[in-house]
């Protein structure tokens, strides 16, 4: 019978359980075992498509189009199991599905209500990714203990276990142990309340993992343990990792969570093959290049905005061993100093998606730059139709050039709204979204770095390159190297005079994984790579603005 993990949260929001969650999952495949994660998110929102990148981070599309919570990219990149829709819930869609199960009369007059009704909805969510062929279930419940709207989804993971077995069901919180300064001791009468909220709710954990950052001494674990009526060996030290991510499941291992989770639920397993993982920071620990790249983005002060962009570089520096350092540039400070104060000491320079016209024009000037330069670019969505409108303006002279989006009165409307589009009114999970296939160009820089004729990624807009202005673009050396397999629509383009400048509609970082950087990203980086080591044999290397020191990532 499937087993079923439910990770729950308490103290403060934002303490990790996506990124842990995803850590359990790739442990326990490590030891053999078949896993599906899933997320539970308490907002009323359908979906996090029509929600502000500061309000909730990016949005994490998969392949059958769905629009998602970011902790989907971490399970995505952590683990090997498929993700669906029915990967992530919210309130939202839980509602949703009731009230139209009740106008359809499914209810037969009853009065609904949040129980039995919604806690019932739930369960079945739950039970959904629970197939045959699936050992373990991961179901991340969003929020923090406490919240209101939460209930609905701790009510009925506790009403769970007595319908799937209490030997089958496992209770992980995760809970923040802060250390105070002053008085130069860890407080643990958080997690103690935490905890406490959780068992009046009638949920009692299992096992309690423990942020914090200094260690846990085991006078300490055991006054969490008797306060909170876990064994001992149940309180697991998640110390903060500022090296990287990747240290997460070792440490996991090493307080034996893994072990503890397969005797606890019966699990048959082997010990935990995590070799790759050992490779993953042995690469980033011994680089044998640094380079930097420069993000000019909407939203560059909020790193959860493109998080999938920064882990997908992250991939390909895993990949060519290289130490990637970030510049995470608002398009709008470009606007105001000008790109040549705010990029020049790159190796290489990345425009990400996004919406609205605020800090277009800044987009447009750093792959001006970008491209005058010499300097490796690479666009993603947003930023292959700034790299169009930039190339329609500046080489090909079309005065005005933009993005119906941003003007609609533009003479030249180099980027338009795609036909499937015009006669949609409504905003959530209408877009081209989920995966769509593409044919790629002998020759070119996406045909070398795929290393196949035919792909297939995952796509979220409604604007595409203008179909009209074709044949000007490319009797001025553009290159329409990857397109819709009829040929209709442009999902690549590059110039091939230039030492790499390519720009893509689709969103590449969202398959790339810490073992199989995407090829783009790895094709990329190489070219900064090799721009770098050039610039060094000439003269030494400028370095990097000093005013982005602070948003490095190493």
């Amino acid at each position: 019978m499937t087993k079923h993990i439910f990770v729950t949260g308490g103290v403060v929001s934002s303490i990790g359980k996506g990124l842990t969650s995803a850590s359990i999952g790739m442990l326990l495949e490590a030891r053999g075992l078949r896993v599906r994660m899933q997320k539970l998110d308490p907002y009323i929102n359908v979906d996090p498509g029509t929600m502000s990148p500061y309000q909730h981070g990016e949005v994490y599309v998969l392949d059958d189009g769905s629009e998602t919570d970011l902790d989907l990219g971490h399970y995505e990149r952590f683990t090997s199991g498929p993700l669906t829709r029915d990967s992530n819930y919210t309130t939202g869609q839980i509602y949703l599905s009731v009230i139209e199960k009740e106008r359809r009369g499914e209810f037969l007059g009853k009065t609904v209500q949040v129980i039995p009704h919604i806690t019932d909805e739930i369960k079945s969510v739950i039970r959904k990714v629970g197939e045959r062929d699936v050992d373990v279930v991961i179901t991340e419940i969003g929020g923090t203990v406490g919240d209101i709207e939460s209930l609905p989804f701790l009510e009925a993971i506790r009403q769970f276990p007595r319908e799937a077995g209490e030997e089958n069901c496992l209770f992980i919180h995760l809970t923040l142990v802060p250390y105070l300064k002053a008085a130069a001791e860890l407080k643990t009468k958080p997690t103690q309340h935490s905890v406490g909220q959780l068992r009046q709710i009638g949920i009692q954990p299992d096992v309690l993992i423990c942020r914090c950052e200094q260690s846990i001494s085991r006078e300490e674990r055991e006054k969490i343990a008797l306060f909170c009526n876990v064994p001992v060996q149940a309180v697991i030290e998640e110390k903060d990792k500022d090296f990287s991510i990747y240290e997460v499941p070792l440490s996991l291992v090493n307080n034996g969570l893994d072990e503890l989770i397969v005797k606890r639920l019966g699990l048959p397993s082997h010990p935990a093959d995590l070799k790759h993982l050992h490779e993953i920071l042995r690469r980033q620990r011994e680089p044998k290049h640094e380079i930097s790249i420069a993000v000019v983005g909407k939203y560059a002060e909020h790193k959860d905005a493109y998080k999938s962009i920064y882990e997908a570089l992250d991939h390909a520096g895993i990949h060519h061993q290289a130490s990637v350092r970030l510049g995470r540039i608002q398009s709008s400070e470009i606007e105001r100093e000008g790109p040549e104060c705010v990029l020049s000491g790159y190796d290489g320079i990345l425009v990400p998606g996004g919406f609205g016209e605020r800090g277009i024009e800044g987009k447009v000037q750093a792959i001006r730059f970008a491209r005058e330069k010499g300097i490796p670019f690479f666009g993603i969505c947003l930023g292959m139709q700034c790299a169009v409108i930039e190339f329609g303006r500046n080489v090909i002279g079309l005065d005005r050039a933009h993005s119906s989006e941003f003007d609609r009165e533009t003479p030249h409307p180099v980027i338009c709204l795609l036909d499937e589009q015009r006669e949609i009114t409504r905003m959530g999970g209408t877009m081209r979204l989920g995966k769509q296939p593409a044919e790629l160009r002998e020759g070119s820089h996406a045909k070398q770095a795929y290393g196949v004729s035919s792909i297939v990624e995952r796509h979220r807009h409604r604007y595409e390159f203008n179909n009209v202005y074709r044949q000007q673009f490319e009797a001025n050396s553009m290159v329409f190297s990857g397109t819709s397999p009829d040929g209709g629509l442009v999902e690549i383009i590059e110039l091939p005079n230039h030492p790499w400048f390519v720009a893509v509609q689709f969103h590449p970082e969202f398959k790339s994984k810490p073992t199989s950087a995407h090829p783009l990203f790895t094709d990329f980086v190489q070219a900064a790579i090799t721009r770098h080591s050039r610039r060094n044999s000439a003269r030494p290397a400028t370095p990097a603005p000093a005013h982005n020191d602070q948003n490095a990532n190493v």
